[in-house]
């Protein structure tokens, strides 16, 4: 029997990667929950079987039809959601959703940004324009940290 994303008997691996390129990065619109309607990083939940390197690759090839190479990880955080869709206290004992969440700095080996799978659209944003997405204070945080990275990245080279 397969495990359900909704009100898991455990933790749901969540996998997502981080594009920069030209001073931008990509964002995906989510089309379904948790957070449907809202801008964020692409990714999704690992498969049985899969690396988290696998898991994030396959992912950003479904949702923005791009073939990256996993470059290096960000952060690792957990996001835990109540019925209200509300982030759950930690005594909150039956979440709606519970993600273990791994995000990577990706790089771009081919393809053009682009909707796909659970996506309703794509959008590459500069650092100082992500205020207009409305993303989580997690979001911001990771793709600040991803900016600073590839920043990092670019001056070792």
């Amino acid at each position: 029997m397969a495990s359900s994303r909704e009100y898991p008997e455990r933790p749901v691996v969540g996998i997502g990667g981080v594009i920069i390129e030209d001073g931008r990065a990509l964002l995906i619109r989510r089309g379904s929950e948790p957070l449907r309607g809202e801008w964020s990083i692409p990714g999704g939940t690992l498969e049985v079987g899969e690396t988290l390197e696998e898991g994030v690759a396959r992912e950003l090839l479904e949702e923005t039809g791009i073939v990256v190479r996993v470059i290096e990880l960000i952060e690792v955080f957990d996001r835990i959601y109540n019925d209200e869709g509300n982030i759950a206290e930690q005594a909150h004992r039956n979440p709606r959703f519970h993600f273990v969440i791994v995000d990577y700095l990706c790089e771009r080996i081919s393809g053009e940004p682009r909707a796909g799978s659970d996506v309703t659209d794509v959008a590459l944003a500069r650092e100082e324009e992500l205020g207009k997405f409305h993303l989580t204070e997690t979001a911001t945080r990771i793709l600040k940290k991803a900016f600073a990275m590839d920043r990092a990245r670019r001056k070792a080279r």
